[in-house]
């Protein structure tokens, strides 16, 4: 399993021999060590950088090692505090536990106990870090759902998961909306190294930018109105395991710098602090637009793209895997169900222009609209059945005629979505300016297509 994150380790000494002795050997296995020679100095590094542990000597100028222990407990509560001192008393030690050190060590002792006590001091850290991971993750968590398909495309799709899986490279999913996205992502966490550790999925197209930051990002009580307490980002959440970033075009420029920050180095700073938090993710993410083309506009950055598409999967269609239909009609139908043979000619007909994900509200309104458990044309959605449009489609297939095509998608969807052209065009995966260009182009009559439908 993938660890998270190294662990980050403060040392407040005022004995300089003691201090870089015990500094040495930390950074010699693996600790991220930083020093302090007095009580000052070490809150100024906690607010810059986010520690898991603080071993801090009883005496050191400015104040107690105790009284630095309460203001690491005020401040910077998720940090373990291990207390050392070279004149042990009950008193002292019953004291620092009260509030609420780790351990409490007496001078002279083995450096090899100490690290010992540290390393459990951030597994302390680790389980309470895993412990609000899990709340998190509770709040989002989908069942993971089998992906069907025994069409070529799928079948290469299969393959390339497995292969790409168990590399900790980011991957960029491409395809239309609807074609199953997040489900690629979940396969492919599922084949790593990170498999025990959480995958946590977010929309950059279903929030605004402010609350986008914020979630991403984590922010700090008091960092903008609503902020009533402190929240860990996504990225936090996912530290060890996976980070899915569902239509990462939509994500703003600024935003993109931060990310880009995370991804080269693993340091993020919630909104409202100073302090570098340090991450270990795998970052997946997917989109329905053409970045290559957004780099070329100037709307997403370049570093970025190259950063995230170490590899790439592009996901076919519904429409160019119509031998799955009917493995797909029933696996969502589930066992003791039956569909007649003309209605499942129609599906198969049928373009599907908001793919699999189109596909399942069929079958799911067909269930709710079935007797007997069988599911006949009159229980599908009109547009689906309908014979012209079939056929339309059927047609076309074999034409070169871009343009016929073009338009008799735009009809398709246009008629599918009542007419609403923001959502017509949020399916057609362009803007709403690009839709009416495309109507006025084909003298479209939107408002003949809706009375036809009714």
């Amino acid at each position: 399993m993938t660890e998270p994150s190294q662990i980050d380790l403060l040392i407040v000494d005022d004995d300089e021999d003691h201090r870089q002795t015990l500094v040495h050997r930390f950074a010699r296995h693996d600790f991220r060590v930083q020093e302090a020679g007095d009580a000052d100095e070490a809150m100024s590094h906690a607010q810059w950088r986010a520690f898991d542990v603080a071993v801090v000597d009883l005496v050191i100028p400015g104040s107690s090692g105790l009284e630095l222990l309460a203001r690491f407990k005020r401040h910077h509560e998720d940090c373990e505090v291990i207390i050392l001192t070279g004149q042990g008393t009950i008193e002292t030690a019953v004291q620092a536990m009260k509030l609420g050190a780790y351990d409490y060590l007496t001078k002279p002792f083995p450096v090899k106990e100490l690290e010992e006590v540290v390393r459990k001091a951030a597994e302390r850290r680790r389980l309470k870090k895993e412990n609000q991971q899990l709340k998190t993750l509770l709040r989002q968590s989908v069942p993971d759902e089998v992906m069907v398909g025994h069409s070529p495309a799928m079948q290469e799709i299969f393959r390339l998961i497995e292969r790409a899986g168990p590399s900790d490279k980011a991957i960029l999913i491409q395809g239309e909306s609807g074609t199953g996205k997040e489900l690629v992502a979940r396969a492919l966490h599922r084949h790593s190294a990170r498999a025990e550790r959480p995958i946590v999925v977010i929309n950059c197209a279903a929030l605004p930018e402010s609350l986008l930051e914020s979630e991403l990002f984590g922010h700090e009580k008091g960092a903008f109105t609503g902020a009533v307490a402190a929240k860990q980002g996504l990225f936090e959440v996912a530290d060890g395991g996976t980070l899915f970033i569902d239509e990462i075009g939509e994500m703003p420029g600024a935003l993109q710098a931060k990310l880009l920050r995370v991804l080269e180095d693993g340091s993020l700073r919630r909104i409202g602090s100073i302090k570098e938090r340090r991450v270990n993710v795998r970052l997946l993410a997917a989109t329905n637009r053409n970045l290559a083309q957004r780099v070329a506009a100037g709307s997403f950055r370049e570093d970025l793209y190259y950063r995230i598409n170490v590899l790439s999967l592009e996901l076919p269609p519904l429409r160019e895997r119509v031998g799955d239909i009917p493995l797909l009609v029933r696996h969502f139908l589930g066992p003791g169900w039956a569909i007649e043979e003309r209605a499942m000619q129609a599906l198969e007909r049928y373009a599907w222009p908001g793919n699999v994900r189109q596909l399942i509200n069929a079958v799911e309104r067909a269930r709710i609209m079935a007797d007997d458990r069988l599911l006949r044309v009159r229980d599908f959605p009109r547009e689906a059945m309908e014979s012209d449009a079939a056929g339309a489609w059927d047609a076309l297939r074999g034409q070169d005629d871009l343009a016929a095509i073009e338009r008799a998608k735009v009809v398709e969807v246009l008629r599918r979505e009542g007419g609403n052209k923001t959502r017509a065009a949020r399916t057609l995966g362009i803007n709403r300016r690009k839709l009416y260009r495309l109507v006025e182009k084909y003298g479209i009559r939107v408002d003949d297509l809706v009375a036809a439908a009714r």
